[in-house]
């Protein structure tokens, strides 16, 4: 599942090759699963694309797993990336997924894909959608609207201060592994990035929030930090995280040790999609 960085490694390269030109055409799925809603009622794909056909892009957004594009004049385009949402632009890497489900070998675009955009230099971009989990939306404003709107702070671009942090956890009565799922209370947190920092934290991911010690609270936050940045900061490709994260043993659910030590499969967070969820204990 994508989590905060790889959509922000699709922000990225929409920022980077994208911004500043103009839309020439559009191709929307015809799939009211995925291509959900604009504000006040449905929309067909042909409004869709004559909404986007002629405007230009200024800017690539990101709160949390959600992206949305600014044109020139609204609406603009949202996505909620899902469980298989991804952004594909071709002859461009954009970044490595665990479980991609587009190959460069395939069609082009895809047979996945939801949203096909040709730019006026010829540039093509699409978001794909294999699991049909992903929402395509068309907004006037998606910052004002939810899913947007009913999102927390960003663990990337609004990181809470440890203060701010600790006193957050000390009202929760809940499992802080369900807690850090919780996009309405950090946005951009995922399954593989809650596993990751619990475990660099070496915190219980079914130890109540409110429990957490000051110093707890501190290595959580920390841990938080550092791997939601570093994952950016390698844009996302899985090959490059460092050889002792969790993240390299947490796929599959199979029986194994890392470091003489046995993995450990829970359910935790209540995630009916994936209820059997990694967690390794080191101590």
């Amino acid at each position: 599942m994508p989590e905060l960085p790889e959509v922000e490694a699709a922000r990225r390269a929409l920022e980077a090759h994208c911004v500043g030109r103009r839309i020439a055409r559009c191709a929307v799925a015809d799939d009211p699963k995925v291509v959900v809603a604009r504000a006040g009622g449905g929309v067909t794909p042909v409004a869709f694309e004559r909404a986007m056909v002629g405007r230009t892009i200024v800017a690539a957004r990101r709160r949390g797993k959600n992206l949305w594009l600014r044109l020139d004049a609204p609406p603009f385009p949202s996505f909620q990336f899902g469980m298989a949402g991804a952004i594909y632009i071709k002859g461009v890497p954009v970044t490595k997924y665990k479980r991609s489900v587009v190959s460069s070998t395939d069609e082009w675009p895809s047979k996945y894909s939801k949203f096909f955009v040709e730019l006026d230099d010829g540039l093509e971009f699409s978001f794909t959608d294999k699991r049909r989990f992903a929402r395509v939306r068309l907004f006037e404003d998606p910052e004002t609207v939810p899913p947007i709107s009913d999102l927390g702070p960003d663990a990337l671009f609004e990181p809470m201060s440890v203060d701010n942090f600790a006193d957050s956890l000390s009202g929760k009565r809940i499992g802080i592994k369900a807690l850090l799922l919780d996009q309405s209370f950090i946005s951009g947190i995922g399954n593989w990035i809650a596993d990751e920092v619990l475990y660099q934290s070496r915190t219980h991911p079914l130890q109540i929030a409110s429990s957490l010690s000051r110093e707890g609270c501190e290595a959580l936050h920390q841990s938080i930090q550092e791997v939601v940045k570093y994952a950016v900061e390698v844009d996302a490709d899985c090959d490059r995280f460092p050889e002792e994260w969790l993240f390299h043993h947490r796929w599959g659910k199979k029986p194994g040790k890392v470091n003489g030590k046995k993995i450990e499969f829970i359910t935790a967070g209540g995630r009916v999609s994936n209820p059997l969820l990694l967690q390794y204990y080191p101590f």
